[in-house]
């Protein structure tokens, strides 16, 4: 996975699939120093919060932003005057938004497990691992030759850098034909006249936050009981 497109823009010879991947690595740099000041911001009306109870304020969070970036991209394509070139790149800019929200939402929930993100290739085997649901699960284990659950406890935390270079590997490919494909259906959807694209926007961003945050409950398992010390 290419990290060079932290420093620029992506080549335009390079392959689409690898672009995805570059502009999944630059959600993940730009939002990994944010993810304690995330799980403070869920903690701020209750600084005596539970995991648990800080746990479900992320997810709120992450549900109604992502909710809120595509119904927001959506409506601006039906505004008058607003072409289908325009947009279609408020959506393409929209695509790394998303990213850098699910980011931040799979990381900041590992943060809370304990789950140490300190390394690239943890962070991009729980950020793919939770944005590719069930799939992102079975490839997971399959690699890494474990069973049992909560892979993200079990299989991240635990096995070597290697293992898990091989883990991203076949989870790149996995979420370069899902996201790529998905995203392209959204998009076309979002530029849909008479506010039709905004109900579309939002109500598939919905649906997607919905299915990571699921992933991410089956990932690590239940909350601590209480913080480390």
């Amino acid at each position: 996975m290419a990290t060079d497109a932290l420093d620029g823009p992506v080549p335009e010879e390079a392959a689409p699939g690898q672009r995805v991947l570059d502009l999944l690595d630059k959600a993940i740099a730009m939002q990994s120093p944010l993810v304690r000041k995330n799980i403070a911001r869920a903690r701020q009306r209750n600084p005596e919060a539970t995991p648990a109870e800080v746990i479900r304020s992320l997810e709120r969070m992450y549900v109604s932003a992502l909710t809120g970036t595509g119904a927001a991209v959506g409506g601006t394509a039906a505004a008058p005057g607003v072409g289908t070139g325009v947009a279609l790149a408020l959506s393409a800019g929209e695509a790394l938004s998303s990213l850098q929200l699910s980011a931040l939402f799979a990381l900041s929930i590992a943060e809370v497990h304990g789950v140490p993100i300190d390394e690239i290739e943890r962070r991009r085997t729980i950020v793919m691992g939770i944005m590719l649901g069930g799939s992102g699960s079975a490839t997971i284990t399959k690699v890494a030759e474990r069973t049992g659950q909560h892979w993200g406890r079990q299989v991240v935390a635990k096995v070597p850098a290697e293992t898990l270079r091989q883990i991203n590997k076949v989870l790149g490919r996995h979420f370069v034909t899902k996201f790529g494909a998905k995203q392209g259906i959204i998009v076309l959807g979002r530029v849909a006249p008479f506010g039709i694209g905004a109900v579309i926007g939002g109500g598939a961003n919905a649906a997607l936050a919905t299915l990571a945050v699921r992933a991410a409950r089956r990932a690590f398992g239940p909350p601590p009981t209480s913080w480390p010390g």
